[in-house]
């Protein structure tokens, strides 16, 4: 299991450029990359994108690379034209302002487009260097990650525990709640119909009664999903199928709640519904 949240970083050092990686995740239904690469990187931003799809399932997912060029050939490039049209332009701005000052080439250099630097590089080279630093980057990524995914397995086992608890009182209930409904309903028939009691219609209606409101095949449905949902826990990528899971715990703890007749009952279905709820807080935060 891991967490949606994580950090890593790494040194990037090869022939062709230096620098460093580092990447952080939030909390995402799907996964969404921002990637922010110099233009010097721009060649494999497809395969940075790839490599990260291929190791990341969900998560919104920021890496960040800051690269200079170090053996790389590198072609300077003169806008003669612009130059000269800038400088002209200054010329006509200085005559006009009546400012008595020549145009030097340090003006001129802080004009952007003037010149333009060209780095000859290979993708596949450029690749090549880059994707051990990627690989150290992520699996320290994964490594915080995996740390919080173990922390919030831990939780989710004592949360499930919990509930695992109260079943086992609604379980030893549940008999208790029949007796509770038959007794009733007799009390009805009696109060209403005094000595003309058909004990036909009374059985009759008792199991009528009691096949919408006895609970047993919710707890075998409740104990049924906390199997599940320990099986799915061991899952690599699990998030999604874990918060479905929820939504059935919650779906049976809210069915025995609404058949309950009993306050000591309702309690323990309190209890169970608080133990659900903060397992799907937690899920919420894994991949």
């Amino acid at each position: 299991m891991k967490s949606m949240t994580g950090y890593g970083s790494a040194r990037l050092e090869s022939r062709l450029y230096s620098g460093s990686i580092a990447m952080k995740s939030w909390n995402n239904r799907f996964l969404e990359l921002n990637l922010q690469l110099p233009a010097l990187l721009a060649p494999v931003e497809q395969r940075v994108r790839a490599f990260l799809e291929s190791r990341i399932a969900r998560g919104k997912v920021e890496l960040t690379v800051r690269a200079r060029g170090g053996d790389l050939p590198t072609e300077v490039t003169v806008d003669t034209a612009a130059a000269k049209a800038v400088a002209e332009a200054l010329r006509e701005l200085s005559r006009a302002a009546g400012i008595d000052e020549p145009v030097r080439l340090s003006h001129l250099l802080g004009i952007e487009g003037i010149l333009g630097f060209e780095r000859d590089a290979n993708a596949d080279e450029l690749w090549a260097a880059l994707e051990p630093a990627l690989d150290e980057c992520v699996r320290a990524f994964d490594g915080q990650r995996e740390r919080e995914g173990a922390a919030t397995a831990a939780d989710l086992e004592e949360k499930l525990r919990a509930i695992e608890e109260a079943l086992l009182v609604v379980e030893a209930m549940a008999p208790g709640l029949e007796t509770t409904i038959r007794s009733d309903l007799r009390k009805r028939f009696t109060e209403a119909m005094g000595d003309l009691v058909d004990e036909g219609r009374i059985v009759a209606e008792m199991a009528a009664y009691l096949a919408k409101h006895t609970i047993n095949e919710e707890i075998v449905r409740l104990r049924a999903h906390v199997s599940s949902f320990r099986a799915a826990m061991a899952e690599p990528v699990c998030g999604k199928k874990l918060d479905f899971i929820c939504q059935e715990l919650n779906r049976e703890a809210n069915t025995i709640g609404s058949k309950s007749v009993q306050v000591e009952l309702s309690s323990i279905v309190i209890r169970m519904k608080d133990a659900i709820e903060n397992i799907r807080e937690q899920v919420r935060n894994v991949e």
